[in-house]
């Protein structure tokens, strides 16, 4: 896998999995940031104010180092853990996990709950469409307008997606090109000046 890529899920998908009357409704969200990671935890606690658990785990960024497990008051490690291990077997980042447990009257024990968790979010996993997306960065060029047909030839060549450009005096563009390539890009035009 390029270290420029990462797998993400595009939208929304739930899972379902049922053992012993416990019913256990999985929820994946597309995330980019902790603060959406919350309102969405808390706009479940407050839809499903009369579940017993709402046990989570997300993964945020291209290097998959931002990551969080949550048990809510389950055994340590039965919950959020088997959640977090879906997300990393499938290798996926920006994710969000959500499983709203239902109690059914009997104690499924701990290998009991970490395959009912682990199930419940892989099969949200299963009905999401995963999509591999680039690791992009910025690079910002300031050029006078003679070089503009310089510029535009580079632009065309390596394909990097327009932010903005301004034509003035002096002349800016933005473009936002695979992490990879970025390198290349701002050698190539700084070759121009």
């Amino acid at each position: 896998m390029n270290t420029d890529e990462y797998k993400t899920i595009s939208a929304t998908s739930e899972g379902y999995y049922t053992e012993k009357r416990s019913k256990f409704l999985a929820f994946a969200h597309h995330v980019e940031t902790v603060e959406q990671v919350k309102d969405i935890i808390a706009g479940y606690r407050k839809k499903y104010y009369d579940a017993r658990h709402v046990c989570y785990a997300y993964m945020l960024g291209p290097e998959r180092q931002d990551f969080r497990a949550n048990d809510d008051g389950e055994p340590s490690s039965t919950a959020g853990k088997p959640i977090l291990g879906q997300i990393n077997s499938n290798e996926l980042t920006d994710i969000l996990i959500v499983v709203v447990r239902y109690y059914g009257g009997v104690n499924l024990g701990t290998s009991g709950l970490i395959v009912a968790y682990r199930e419940a979010a892989a099969d949200a996993i299963a009905h999401a469409t995963i999509e591999t997306r680039q690791v992009e960065e910025l690079v910002k060029y300031s050029f006078s307008y003679p070089q503009m047909n310089d510029v535009m030839r580079i632009v065309k060549d390596m394909n990097p997606r327009i932010i903005s450009q301004t034509y003035d005096n002096t002349c800016e563009i933005v473009l936002s090109i695979r992490k990879s390539e970025a390198e290349e890009l701002r050698q190539r035009l700084a070759k121009l000046l």
